[in-house]
Formats: structure tokens, sequence, C-alpha cells
């Protein structure tokens, strides 16, 4: 993986971390401490040591505020969670709002939506304000993600933190082409479908040319989470098509050799979107050794999570955040964020390399590498199924071209 250095005066890599952060990240039900993990691995691996002060600025997160949440989730639903004094016992408004079964209420609640969402917007501040070239969120995107919806919780996302720094970043001056309005794209590399940031920007009446586009990399079978209609390839001959709403699912056993055939599609839909922001989900549920047991993925070599960040930290331009996502495996999740935190900076890691002793180093066995190693799980995307989704994909970047034809220099 080629090395990339910053240049000029702005640090190239915004790190958001605090232990209040990771203390009230560390609560969330379904990942109990993997904010603990991830971040005590960078640190022991070094990634933020003064010597590396060219490389990161790391900033504490702000709270988000009421008006911040606003700007999507409604007020009878933030008034719910956000109040610490709520009765959980009644049943009827915890299913309301989504506070259930995957999404149960927790000690912590309230701090954690603000904190977690205001670190995310403190990530899209750090962009907006030239602080940095790239920003690192690793305690967004999962716990609050791309599930959440405007008026409950749901999958295991308690606020909708993506879709926030989406319209935070919609409303930024672009320094490419500041004659026009900004441009964002939002990638997800998740197992699962970004249900609730697609569903908030999903439009396919309008004939107007959308500041956001997202694109949703993912499983899809019938009972897989979510259910979603549009998490199905797109027909772009259907009445609910919207070219800057999509989706490229992918069968069980995909590997680093799928998404290598598979990315010239990602960009060439950046290159037609010509985006000023990229925003990318950087799920690990779909790396091998997960309890999803769904995809074969790795860290390293052509196709793999490593590759594709690089190439959309280091190759795309643009400013970018990169947040955190699904990965039930806690140790793998924080090997793989903590080696992409290294390939952000421009110097990746070397995946052989022992894990550090440190106080979480016993869960790193028995290889105690920083390495995920793939599995053996069949690859079931045939040629013939790829085939048809380039096809597809071929038609929907010139429907894209023509919608975008009209609003001048891209």
């Amino acid at each position: 993986m080629p090395q990339h250095h910053s240049s000029g005066q702005l640090p190239l890599v915004a790190y958001i971390v605090s232990e209040e952060l990771v203390k009230v990240s560390s609560l969330l039900p379904s990942n109990k401490n993997r904010s603990l993990l991830v971040h005590s691995l960078v640190s022991a691996l070094g990634l933020l040591s003064p010597d590396d002060q060219k490389r990161f600025k790391l900033l504490r997160p702000r709270r988000a505020t009421q008006r911040d949440l606003l700007s999507y989730h409604t007020r009878d639903y933030l008034g719910y969670a956000l109040n610490p004094s709520s009765n959980h016992e009644d049943q009827a408004q915890l299913s309301q709002f989504g506070l259930e079964d995957d999404c149960p209420p927790f000690r912590g609640m309230h701090e954690y939506i603000h904190l977690v969402a205001g670190a995310t917007l403190t990530a899209v501040d750090a962009i907006k304000e030239n602080i940095c070239n790239v920003a690192v969120c690793w305690d967004g995107g999962r716990e609050v993600k791309h599930h959440a919806q405007k008026a409950h919780a749901s999958g295991f996302c308690y606020v909708a933190d993506c879709v926030l720094a989406i319209l935070a970043l919609r409303r930024a001056v672009p320094s490419s082409v500041p004659q026009r309005k900004s441009r964002v794209m939002y990638l997800d590399l998740d197992l699962h479908f970004s249900d609730a940031v697609s569903q908030a920007f999903h439009n396919p009446s309008s004939t107007a040319v959308s500041q956001v586009l997202t694109l949703s990399i993912h499983h899809a079978a019938p009972g897989f989470f979510p259910i979603s209609p549009l998490s199905a390839l797109p027909n772009p001959d259907h009445a609910s098509f919207d070219p800057f709403t999509l989706s490229l699912p992918l069968q069980r056993g995909a590997s680093s050799q799928t998404f290598a055939r598979i990315w010239s599609i990602v960009e060439a839909i950046k290159d037609t979107f010509f985006p000023d922001f990229i925003v990318v989900q950087c799920g690990v549920d779909g790396l091998a050794g997960d309890p999803m047991a769904t995809w074969n993925w790795s860290l390293d070599g052509p196709g793999s999570l490593g590759w594709c960040i690089e190439r959309v930290v280091h190759g795309w331009s643009g400013k970018k955040l990169l947040l955190g996502g699904g990965g039930y495996n806690s140790p793998n999740a924080a090997r793989a964020w903590a080696f992409l935190t290294s390939v952000a900076a421009g110097k990746p890691l070397p995946l052989e390399m022992q894990i550090p002793d440190h106080r979480a180093f016993p869960l790193y066995q028995p290889s105690f590498t920083l390495d995920v190693p793939v599995g053996n799980m069949q690859e079931q995307n045939s040629k013939e199924y790829l085939q048809h989704v380039e096809d597809i994909y071929e038609r929907i970047q010139t429907i894209l071209q023509q919608r975008l034809s009209g609003e001048g220099p891209p």
C-alpha cells in the first residue's frame, strides 16, 4: 500500500476522542467496551504519539445540542430518549420510540446520544473549518449510524449521526467549485443496508439535482436486517428509482476479490457526482471472523477494506469523514479501525506486527497480530451476477450524468 504524507500546514487527520466519549460509548448494549478496545489499541500502537502531531490532531468532542439533534429527529423522540427520568417501564412508549428488542434503553443513554452525535459533528466542524483534510470518528457511524430513524431507534442505533453529518456538510461552502452548492457523497461499507440514511434522502419524484448521493454496499436477502425495498439492486425503470439513492447488494461470501471488481462502479459514480465531501461508514461486520458470518472480507490486499479506504482518502478529491460501523468481534473491530487510522495518515502499519502489550492484550489471542485472517467461506458472487450489477450501473451512471448535466461545471 503506497505511503502518503501531509503537505502544507494543515494537520492531515483529525482524530476525535476523549475519556468521557470512550466511557459513554462503551455503555452501548450491543458493543459493550468496544470503544475502549479501539482507542486503547490505537494508543498502544503509538499512532497518536507526540511524534505524529504533524499527521494527527486530537480533538475533544463537543456535546450535540438540542438544536443539532432537531435538525433531523423529532421533538417527541428526543424528549423521551434524552430525559433520564423517562419511564422505561411503559411498554407503549418504548414501542413507540423503538426502545425495545435490539435497542433497549440503557443507563446513560441520554449522555450517549449527546456525546456520540457531538463527536461526529465535531469531526464535521473540523472539516468545514479547514482544520483537517480527513476526520476520523470511530465512535460515530455504527453506534448511532445508519439505522436510527427520525422518530425512533432501530438496529442498535439511537441517533442518526450520519444524517446529521450529511445535513451539516450540505450547508458548507465547497472550496473546489464555490459557485455551486455543496455535494456530499455517503459511502456505506457496512454489511447491513444503510436504511435510515438512504430513506432520509430518497426522493424519486424530484427531477432536481440532489446535493446528496448515497451508495450502500451491503448484503441483502429475505429476512436479513434491515428489510427495505431500497436495499435491492436499483431498477432504473421503476417508479421508485432515484439516481442519487443507490444500493449495491452482494451475496454471501463476498471477498476482497469481489470488492476489487465492483470498485470501478464506486469510482465511476464518484467521478460523475464529483462530491466536495465524502462520508464513509466503515462497518467491519463484513470482515472474516465476525459473528455475522456473512462475508469474507479482509484488511489488506487488492479489494480489501484497507485498499478501499486508501483509495478514498488518498486518491479522491474532496474532504473525507471516516465513521465507525458494525462489528461484533470487538478485538477485530479494534484491529481494523487502528489499521485504518494508520492508512488515513498515509503510513499503514504492517498487519503482521505484534499487538503491543497493554491492558486488553489477552483479548487478541491466539495470533496477537494486527491482521484479521481471511476465512474459507465460499464466494457466492458469481461472474454472471457481478456482470449484471455492472450492466445496471452503466445505465445508472448515464442517467446520473444526464441529471447533472444541466447544473454547470462538475
